[in-house]
């Protein structure tokens, strides 16, 4: 009597030397994680798939079939964005919210618009939430209010315009006052402030500065 194959249950899970993520655990990692950081829909996607492809790697490395670990590790991939959804359902991550506290953070910091916009779609942000986030997270500081304001905080730390060491360089020789004024212009232009905003900046005498700076403060 021959033997008879019998055709393995692609149902049944596969065993691993590594047992992977659970649902559990990735909700306790999602939950851990909530507790210690401000993170946007995307963020938290992304610190649950690089647990599972940690584990991914660490199932291949102890010897385990790799066609197997990709397999259950796509099939993680739903179970991520549960989670995920889940937490946004909770109001445990959103989105607006994460963006408003990130603006006011950035603009106190001295980044200019477009380099927060860049900041929000880099963690996912839709662009109109950013935009909404933008126009309003800063009390009630318009764009261009709000741009002013930031532009004073980088020449603040940069030390350049009414934050210079002498304040204006009029006792400067013009061909040295016109190379600072160059590299001030610079450092703002490469911050992504615009020329005008830059130039108004960099004019503007030290008791008005400082009042633009309490306004920040007391908006934000």
């Amino acid at each position: 009597m021959g033997i008879v194959s019998v055709p393995m249950d692609k149902t049944v899970p596969p065993s691993f030397t590594c047992p992977p993520p659970q649902r559990s655990t990735l909700r306790e990692a999602a939950l851990a994680h909530l507790a210690r950081f401000g993170t946007t829909r995307q963020g938290l996607e992304q610190v649950l798939l690089r647990r599972v492809a940690r584990w991914a790697q660490k199932a291949q490395r102890a010897g385990d079939c790799a066609e197997a670990v990709v397999e259950h590790a796509a099939e993680l991939r739903p179970v991520v964005t549960g989670i995920v959804d889940d937490m946004v359902r909770l109001g445990a991550v959103d989105d607006a919210v994460f963006a408003r506290s990130r603006v006011r953070r950035l603009v106190r910091s001295g980044r200019s618009g477009r380099a927060v916009d860049a900041h929000l779609a880099a963690k996912g942000v839709a662009p109109t939430v950013r935009d909404e986030a933008l126009e309003t997270a800063v009390g009630t500081l318009g764009p261009a209010e709000r741009e002013v304001c930031a532009a004073l905080v980088l020449a603040r730390k940069r030390r350049l315009g009414p934050f210079g060491p002498d304040g204006v360089m009029d006792d400067e020789d013009e061909a040295t006052a016109m190379a600072g004024r160059h590299r001030a212009l610079g450092v703002l232009a490469r911050a992504g402030f615009a020329r005008d905003v830059a130039q108004r900046v960099l004019e503007m005498q030290a008791e008005e500065a400082e009042a633009w700076m309490d306004r920040l403060r007391a908006e934000s």
